[in-house]
């Protein structure tokens, strides 16, 4: 009788705890959704439809798995795969990207219709979808059949405990992308720790009577800040789904306020920029060269050419990010999506499978990385000739998947994210602005975090542990 009322307890917890973060995420994600555009890519985005696709059906008469996603390549993928497919066709629809698609998806979940078979998903938002009840565990399908498909981080990043809730697609591992022409001209080595970066930092204001920054700590820079956590040993969240309303929060340990106090301190001494990432003010301020260096992934390659006011003249290249033990490197991620099922799929182990096997071909991988921009998270891909030997002609010619991301990517051991996504990421800027306001200290900004994060876990029904 006591293991019955246990149990019973721990059900009723966990669909309470459900029905509370489906409010709470579909509150937070309306209020930060854009516009109530589809995307761009044919699609209604008003739910899930095996007729209203954005391709066309190659072969009729067979089972059609419905799919939501935003990449770039994903038209020409999906016709690859229906192309080479006569048991299964994908529909696709690009119900929108990031805010827009979660707000879309979560309200399909909430309301028990219209979400499709499989969703695009970014790693940091799995759990949220997760505790929303939204997600199958892909285990019970066969998954694990793929797991040697994929990097270890990758794999971690999607799993729960013995779980696993989305298929690994693409990564974003870490580096610095840097103006080699700044450190060439004041005689400053690139930096290749994080004592380095600071000592450059304040060799580079001292030679420019402070117009050039080594770079900037945004105050919105939650990506960032998360791997600049992971990376000094800080584990924010322990959260296994297999203990639904338990979890573990960490973000004012010794590990995270090391990484507070150090961003803070350089924002103390005006050695580093505090614009807000993804702003005009941001892209000018890099394109202009008063910043020398951006701390970011892999995929951010792309968007440096297209800086705002970009000078003329400038000389990128990119390196390994700076280390906090040179001796010990600690490799991050940034960024990156996955393929997840959702608990409406029609056959959730047909979706599994077209899911780990969408860019299982050469010509679909080839297609997400030339297409797509896409750093693929198969190790089989990121070791090839192909894709080691690719040249970046913006960067000198720089093989930047053989000298930087592609071992940094291998090497990623993954994390576990908050399973509240936005409300811990509008927490962490409010918090954050704060103290680089001076307002509070960055050790009180870690303090006010964990207290104000384990508040809302326990509003939500989590214990913690």
């Amino acid at each position: 009788m006591r293991n019955t009322k246990i149990r019973n307890t721990r059900i009723q917890r966990k669909t309470l705890l459900a029905a509370g973060m489906t409010t709470a995420l579909a509150m937070t994600l309306v209020s930060c959704g854009s516009n109530d555009d589809d995307g761009g890519g044919g699609g209604t985005g008003a739910g899930a439809s095996k007729t209203n696709c954005a391709n066309e059906i190659k072969v009729n008469d067979v089972p059609v798995v419905t799919y939501w996603g935003w990449f770039e390549d994903t038209a020409q993928t999906v016709d690859k795969f229906n192309e080479t497919h006569d048991d299964v066709q994908i529909c696709w629809t690009n119900a929108g990207q990031g805010a827009d698609a979660y707000t879309k998806l979560s309200t399909s979940l909430q309301s028990k219709s219209g979400a499709p078979d499989i969703a695009q998903i970014e790693y940091d938002w799995l759990n949220s979808f997760l505790m929303q009840g939204g997600l199958v565990d892909m285990t019970e399908h066969g998954i694990n059949e793929y797991k040697d498909n994929f990097t270890a981080g990758a794999w971690r990043d999607v799993s729960s405990g013995d779980s696993v809730y989305a298929v690994p697609v693409d990564l974003g591992p870490v580096g610095m992308w840097y103006r080699q022409d700044i450190f060439d001209k004041h005689g400053i080595p690139v930096p290749t720790t994080w004592d380095e970066y600071a000592a450059a930092a304040k060799q580079l204001s001292d030679a420019t009577g402070g117009e050039t920054l080594i770079g900037n700590f945004a105050p919105n820079g939650q990506g960032q800040h998360y791997a600049f956590l992971d990376q000094a040993g800080a584990k924010p969240f322990d959260f296994d789904n297999s203990n639904p309303t338990e979890i573990s929060i960490n973000h004012n340990d010794e590990a995270s306020k090391k990484v507070f106090d150090y961003w803070i301190d350089l924002v103390d001494q005006d050695l580093v920029g505090t614009d807000q990432a993804w702003t005009p003010e941001f892209s000018t301020a890099l394109g202009t060269g008063k910043y020398a260096t951006a701390i970011y992934p892999v995929w951010y390659n792309v968007h440096i050419p297209a800086l705002e006011g970009a000078d003329a003249d400038a000389v990128w290249r990119a390196a390994p990010i700076p280390q906090w033990d040179a001796s010990s490197p600690k490799q991050v991620n940034w960024g990156g999506s996955t393929l997840a099922v959702t608990v409406q799929a029609d056959d959730a182990a047909l979706a599994t499978k077209v899911a780990a096997e969408l860019y299982e071909s050469q010509e679909t991988k080839e297609l997400g990385v030339e297409v797509g921009g896409l750093f693929l998270a198969y190790p089989e891909m990121i070791e090839s000739e192909y894709f080691q030997n690719r040249p970046y002609e913006f960067y000198g010619g720089q093989q930047l998947n053989k000298e930087i991301f592609g071992q940094a990517a291998l090497d990623y051991e993954g994390v576990t994210f908050s399973p509240f996504t936005q409300f811990y990421y509008d927490e962490s800027q409010r918090l954050l602005s704060e103290a680089i306001e001076g307002n509070i200290s960055a050790s009180d900004a870690a303090d006010q975090l964990q207290e104000s994060l384990e508040t809302y876990a326990g509003e939500q029904g989590f214990e913690l542990k």
